[in-house]
C-alpha cells in the first residue's frame, strides 16, 4: 500500500472530491484525518474509512475560514495522531454569479473559504512542524482548485494565483 500507516489530512472530506481522496487514501492505507464544514458529513467519511480498516478514519468539524479554529483543530489531529504527512486542501465554496455582479460579502466568504481556509491549515502544521514525512524529510500539501469550462468568473481563480506551490521543503518555511 503506497501510503501505509501515513497520516493524511483532507479538508472538504465529506462530500465529493473531498470524500473520494479520502476513501482513496485510506484504501492505499493511510490514517485519514477527515475535516468538513458539518459535524454529520465528516462522521459519514469517517465511518466510510473505518469500514475499509479499523480506528483510521477520524472525524473534525471546522469552518476552514475560521483562523482559530483551524488553529485549534489542527493541534486536536496532531494530537490524535502524532503528525500529518499529506495535507489536501480541497474545501471550497463557489458563489455563481460573474464578478462584476458579486457582492462584496461573497467574495469575502470565497476568498476566506478557499485562499484564507489554505493557508490556515497549512501554517498550523508547518508551525508545529508536523508537516513532514518521516523518512522524506518533507510533508505533501496538495491544493484542491474548481472551475467551470467557459464561464469568466475571476473568483475561481484566487486559489491558484494565491497558493501555487503543491510540495515544500518544510525547511523552506523555518
Amino acid at each position: 500500500m503506497r501510503f501505509e500507516n501515513q497520516v493524511a489530512i483532507v479538508t472538504g472530506a465529506g462530500r465529493g472530491i473531498g470524500q473520494a481522496i479520502s476513501l482513496r487514501l485510506a484504501n492505499e492505507g493511510a490514517r485519514v484525518a477527515c475535516v468538513s464544514r458539518t459535524e454529520v458529513n465528516a462522521k459519514n467519511i469517517a465511518n466510510q474509512i473505518n469500514a475499509i480498516r479499523a480506528d483510521t478514519g477520524r472525524a473534525y468539524t471546522v469552518d476552514v475560514a475560521d483562523h482559530a479554529a483551524v488553529h485549534k483543530i489542527g493541534a486536536q489531529i496532531l494530537e490524535d495522531f502524532g503528525r500529518a504527512d499529506i495535507l489536501i486542501n480541497n474545501a471550497g465554496v463557489t458563489r455563481d454569479v460573474l464578478a462584476m455582479r458579486m457582492s462584496l460579502e461573497d467574495w469575502d466568504s470565497v476568498v476566506n473559504t478557499n485562499l484564507r481556509g489554505a493557508f490556515s491549515f497549512a501554517q498550523a502544521f508547518i508551525r508545529a512542524d508536523k508537516l513532514c514525512g518521516e523518512q522524506s524529510g518533507f510533508g505533501r500539501s496538495y491544493q484542491i482548485t474548481r472551475s467551470r469550462a467557459g464561464e469568466p468568473q475571476y473568483h475561481r481563480k484566487r486559489r491558484s494565483a494565491g497558493i501555487h506551490h503543491d510540495r515544500h521543503d518544510r525547511r523552506a518555511f523555518r
